[in-house]
């Protein structure tokens, strides 16, 4: 799925997403979503959220099966 629409994002779901201080190297940060942090219907680097455990980064990579 597109990490960089909105509609495909919601809590519960584990993500991977990029990290402010990762968007160099683009390293992947995996976890589940607790808020949607983009108000836009969409974003050409993916949505950002905030996770369970407070990282805040862009969605690359959507585990629907994983929720």
């Amino acid at each position: 799925m597109n990490g960089n629409e909105r509609k495909n994002i919601i809590p519960g779901l584990t993500v991977d997403i990029v990290l402010k201080k990762d968007q160099p190297t683009g390293r992947l940060t995996r976890g589940i979503v607790k808020d949607i942090l983009t108000n836009s219907v969409s974003h050409p680097h993916g949505i950002k959220v905030r996770l369970q455990d407070g990282q805040v980064g862009r969605v690359k990579v959507i585990h629907p099966d994983q929720h």
